[in-house]
């Protein structure tokens, strides 16, 4: 069985959920949704409110949000009988959030207003496909997706309750449920964090053993470089599992980079496929490997980088230990390290602690910020005695300035810092040198 998971935008209209519907049905599979999009923004945008005590500004955004829902309803169904199960549908959620503008509203009241999205999005599916004559059965992702105390999922409890969910419903030849939301381990509804649905997608198929995973989006599978600012770029017809999880945290934002590690564990194939364009290839991760083959570059932007540089390190023990304890004690992750015989330059991605994280530094050596500048990163088969692939990287940057270089932390990662003023240059540079051969 395969699991497909289908993001906002692909059930952003009536006119969209229809195309979905159409490549769904067939084989028996699992099918997950986000919510529509712009339905999560919207729900966040009512939280703030009732977080700020304006029953009012909350009451405007859900009505605005009700009456899109409804116009939804007039274009997607064609009987009376299943436009009115989808009006009471509706009015029953939208109702029911309203419910959170008279009472105290906290993190727990939020959690369960985000989830109204997909809880609505899944049952006017499952209704448009049973007014189509469609087997489909609705199955609650509140009833077997679980996190732990240490808010991560639960994957024995996953199994065992989406097993038994599956086989009291074994006539169905689709099953509908939700991305992004959970239950904590305290049984309260939660939720994955965005891009949860990729996750949930991913945690179904290692649960039931699914023969693929396919994530379908509006973009025809990963490209080898951004679209939106390089020019002739084109879709990556394979990936490594390793290899897609490094352009997902360097900034490919068609994947999360925690949602393959499930598939990645159980040894499941996934396939990212384009809802515009259904019969397109798309990109396959797996855990097969393309020997020698550069495959994409990926930015990630906002970096600041810090360089510590002191005298006393040369031959000194402890001293990294230091740095990265300072780093560790106000909480924040690094992403490149380089280091010499009298200092060490990091990044980070996270500025909030900067100013007292520079104080501390200043205990141990001479710390200079840099800030604006993005990380670029050459993702394939890169280990080091595939001969020649660092001799390309850096031909292609020969007109851009580069801060910092790092390699030898992944075998399939060459990160380079530069200005973020350079980055649409170095980008192009990149894909012309290594993919187009100018």
């Amino acid at each position: 069985m395969k699991v497909l998971k289908f993001g906002g935008t692909s059930v952003g209209s009536a006119q969209r959920m229809k195309d979905v519907a159409k490549l769904i049905t067939g084989d028996r599979k699992i099918v997950v949704l986000s919510a529509m999009s712009g339905t999560t923004n919207s729900l966040v945008e009512i939280s703030d409110y009732l977080y700020k005590k304006n029953p009012d500004g909350a009451n405007e955004i859900i009505n605005k949000l009700a009456m899109k829902y409804m116009g939804h309803v007039e274009e997607l169904y064609s009987t009376e009988e299943y436009k009115q199960k989808a009006k009471e549908l509706i009015k029953s959620h939208f109702e029911y959030i309203r419910t959170f503008t008279k009472d105290l509203f906290t993190l727990f009241e939020e959690k369960v207003v985000l989830a109204q999205g997909e809880l609505i999005s899944t049952g006017m599916m499952n209704l448009y496909l049973n007014e189509c004559g469609v087997k489909s059965v609705l199955i609650p992702a509140l009833d077997y997706m679980r996190t732990d105390k240490n808010a991560e999922p639960d994957p024995v409890y996953i199994k065992e309750k989406l097993v038994k969910l599956l086989a009291d419903n074994k006539d169905a030849d689709l099953y509908i449920t939700q991305g992004y939301i959970c239950r904590n381990a305290y049984g309260e509804i939660d939720n994955l964090q965005r891009g949860g649905s990729d996750y949930s997608a991913s945690l179904i198929g290692a649960a039931i053993g699914a023969e693929e995973i396919q994530i379908w989006t509006d973009i025809d599978g990963m490209h080898n470089n951004d679209p939106r600012i390089v020019q002739g770029t084109s879709p990556v017809r394979q990936l490594h599992f390793e290899e897609a999880a490094e352009l997902a945290y360097f900034g490919a934002k068609i994947l999360h980079p925690t949602c393959i590690l499930p598939a990645k564990l159980n040894n499941i194939p996934v396939r990212l496929l384009n809802t515009m364009q259904p019969d397109a290839p798309g990109t396959l991760i797996s855990n097969a490997i393309e020997k020698g083959k550069i495959k994409a570059v990926a930015a990630k932007d906002n970096i600041t980088s810090i360089k510590i540089k002191s005298g006393r390190m040369l031959l000194a023990t402890g001293f990294l230990r230091k740095v990265f304890e300072t780093f560790e004690n106000y909480q924040t992750p690094i992403d490149m390290v380089t280091t010499s015989e009298v200092g060490v330059s990091v990044t980070i991605d996270n500025r909030k602690h900067l100013e007292e994280i520079v104080d501390d530094l200043k205990k141990y050596g001479t710390v200079t910020v840099d800030e604006d500048m993005v990380i670029v990163c050459v993702v394939g088969d890169l280990e080091w005695d595939n001969i020649g692939f660092e001799a390309r990287i850096v031909q292609a940057m020969k007109d851009v300035p580069v801060r910092m270089i790092s390699y030898g932390g992944s075998n399939y990662n060459v990160s380079l810092l530069i200005k973020a003023s350079d980055k649409q240059r170095a980008l192009q540079a990149l894909s012309d040198h290594l993919f187009n051969n100018k």
